[in-house]
Parts: structure tokens; sequence; C-alpha cells
């Protein structure tokens, strides 16, 4: 095993461990921030992959933004902070038969592999320069909407807050 597969092996138990966080996590604060993480993880991997825009598109938009936003919102809706998260323990079962079915498929994929479906590879400066060009021209509508309704979300969180601190 090369030192690159080892840190590989490495970040991805920290990812899946960092995620697992996220789900079974009894606390909403602690489930945000083992959110934080879980995405730090994958940022992690894509600069393994040698996808360096991705990872810090990745940390910028995910743990720059989202989960700022939305432990944001959640500080502000104190109820929510107070309590603890119900974990819905009659879906175990059918979330282990799926993390089994995936993780069959994955390992037939890793073994066998899917020849038909890899595309060809691009350079590096192809990759970034292309996905830069695709953010700023044929997806910007896209990308503006979601931050139209991340803004509206707060602007929701807001008010349901100051509604809560009026009943008090």
């Amino acid at each position: 095993m090369t030192v690159t597969q080892a840190v590989f092996f490495l970040m991805a138990a920290f990812t899946v461990g960092a995620s697992l966080l996220v789900v079974l996590a009894r606390n909403i604060v602690h489930c945000a921030i083992a959110l934080v993480f879980a995405f730090f993880g994958v940022a992690a991997l894509f600069i393994l992959l040698d996808a360096e825009f991705l990872a810090a598109t990745q940390v910028l938009l995910y743990v720059g933004g989202i989960t700022i936003l939305l432990l944001f919102a959640i500080m502000l809706t104190s109820q929510i902070s107070a309590r603890g998260v119900k974990i819905m323990n009659e879906q175990v079962g059918i979330s282990a038969v799926v993390a089994l079915a995936l993780f069959g498929l994955m390992a037939y994929a890793n073994l066998k592999g899917f020849p038909a479906l890899v595309p060809p590879m691009l350079a590096a400066s192809d990759n970034t320069a292309s996905l830069g060009r695709l953010l700023l021209t044929t997806y910007v509508l896209p990308f503006e909407v979601v931050s139209l309704l991340l803004l509206a979300a707060m602007v929701g969180a807001i008010v349901l807050a100051r509604r809560e601190q009026g009943k008090d």
C-alpha cells in the first residue's frame, strides 16, 4: 500500500465517521459541526483526486456558506437548539439494506469496473477552465436561484425566531 492510498483510506474513514456523527448525534448543533468535518473530508478527497478547484469550491460554498448559514439558523431558533433530535429507529432496517446494496454495487464496480461509462480524461487545466466557464455562463441562473432560496430560508428562520420570542 502506498502513502497516497493510506492517506485516501484515512480521509475516507474520517469522512464516513463524520457523516455518521451527522446522522446519529442527538444534539442538532453537534450534527451541524460534524457536517463541517464531513465537508472538509470530502474536500480532502477532492485534493487527493487532483481536483483542487472542486476542493476549494467545496470549502468556500459548503463549509463557508451553507454550514455557517445552517448554524446561524439553528442558533436563531433557540427552541430547536435546546432540544435533542429524535432518532428514527424504525428506519434502521431499510437504511441497512440500502447501505449494503450500495456497498455491493461499489464493490462490483471496483472489481469489474464499468469501462463504457468512463469518459476520456481531460487535462487538469481544461477541467478547471471549463468548470469555471460553465459556472459563470451556463449555470449562473441556477446558482443565483439557489442563493435566493438560501436567503429566503434565512429570512424565514428569522421570522420564526421572532414569533417564538414574542410567545415567551
